[in-house]
């Protein structure tokens, strides 16, 4: 819905609320110290509302200005997107909007994988929520455990993935470079 759209509903909208109250013009204009005439070109739609106008016919109206300009109610925040399966690990994206920073809980099962350090353009944080994550990090090799977290430049050759003792449970921030990297690369036995 446009601005405009918007706008034009606030004046029926104003309307409906003071005959639904009961109240007169007048006894709104007394209220709010707003002119009869103001207060009626609102609700016509010839006067565009502004914050100074809608501010005391809410307060008048003992409303959140929220119900007079009709705000879009708050969407339902639950991220439902699907689990992506890439290369035996799974990834749950922890957010909607494509671009920007990414947020992924990433699920990698007990197996022994030998590192292949890569490098891409960004950066990236971990969090090992259980289990113990092994991140190959330039000339370093660390175990993570839960409750760690690690931050890195990803122009520095990293991987991560399990020690082979167990699973591992993490979350995953980067940014859209680190995206492409760990949801859209193929490994290298399928280039």
């Amino acid at each position: 819905m446009s601005t405009d759209d918007v706008l034009a509903e606030v004046g029926p909208r104003l309307r409906r609320m003071r005959k639904e109250r009961q109240v007169t013009l007048s006894a709104l204009s007394e209220a709010t110290g707003i002119s009869v005439s103001t207060l009626s070109r609102l609700e016509s739609g010839l006067r565009k509302p502004s914050l100074e106008l809608l501010l005391p016919i809410a307060q008048a109206h003992q409303v959140p200005l929220d119900e007079l300009v009709g705000a879009p109610p708050v969407g339902d925040p639950r991220v439902r997107a699907k689990p992506i399966v890439r290369h035996g690990r799974t990834l749950y994206p922890l957010t909607r909007q494509p671009g920007g920073l990414q947020a992924y809980k990433m699920v990698e099962p007990q197996r022994t994988v030998e590192p292949d350090p890569r490098t891409h353009e960004g950066y990236e944080w971990l969090y090992v929520l259980s289990g113990r994550l092994r991140l190959v990090l330039g000339q370093h090799d660390v175990v993570l455990s839960a409750g760690e977290a690690a931050e890195f430049d990803t122009r520095v050759p990293h991987w991560f993935g399990s020690t082979g003792e167990g699973p591992v449970e993490f979350l995953s921030l980067f940014g859209p470079q680190g995206e492409r990297m760990h949801v859209r690369a193929r490994p290298a036995s399928e280039k």
